[in-house]
């Protein structure tokens, strides 16, 4: 077996709490902040995932997408953007942090500066998870199910390593795209299209 393939099968670190340790929302926010260097979600059963850091490749196809994204967003201005170091508190009591995340300026600017600072009782209305190789494909999509179950309007699991796009709209079935050129946005983001060429190849 090759070490590229052990390494796809390498799921993130998952330590169970409950019932013997119950940790409120602060008590985990504070957690994220002593351990900066470490990227934290938690399921809605209260167990705590570690993610490993992404390898150079995947980095740089988030930069990409990223940059992409950001220009998008401040064209709008109808929404608010965010990195994936951003934490959101879905309704279910998961924590998740989306490689990127899209808000509606007014339901962002309806939270209050204190749930702001912290982990946002929202689900985003966009998500977007760009698999790395030590993400299972079965992982991914169960979290792309989960922010949709929790509010989400449009989700796309961007896997490079099999070259397609699963597109998550509600009550719609996912949209499997294979090798697409392009990816659109709408309607829920007005305008949004990406060239996917520059993720894959640059």
């Amino acid at each position: 077996m090759s070490k590229t393939r052990t390494l796809a099968e390498i799921p993130p670190l998952v330590l169970h709490l409950a019932p013997v340790i119950e940790v409120s929302e602060q008590q985990f926010f504070e957690l994220c902040q002593l351990n900066r260097d470490l990227r934290i979600e938690r399921t809605s059963q209260g167990d705590l995932v570690i993610m490993p850091p992404t390898g150079g490749e995947t980095g740089r196809m988030n930069f990409e997408l990223t940059a992409l994204f950001g220009r998008c967003v401040h064209a709008d201005g109808s929404g608010v953007g965010f990195d994936p170091s951003t934490g959101f508190t879905l309704r279910n009591g998961a924590t998740r942090s989306p490689d990127l995340a899209w808000v509606k300026r007014q339901r962002w600017e309806a939270l209050t500066q204190e749930q702001r600072r912290g982990f946002a009782p929202l689900c985003p209305d966009f998500v977007l998870e760009l698999r790395s190789p030590s993400d299972s494909l079965a992982y991914v999509q169960a979290k792309m199910r989960e922010y949709l179950d929790n509010g989400a309007q449009l989700g796309w699991l961007i896997d490079p390593i099999e070259k397609k796009v699963y597109v998550y709209r509600p009550q719609a079935p996912v949209e499997c795209l294979d090798d697409p050129p392009t990816l659109s946005g709408d309607p829920v983001l007005p305008g949004f299209v990406i060239d996917l060429r520059r993720v894959w190849n640059s």
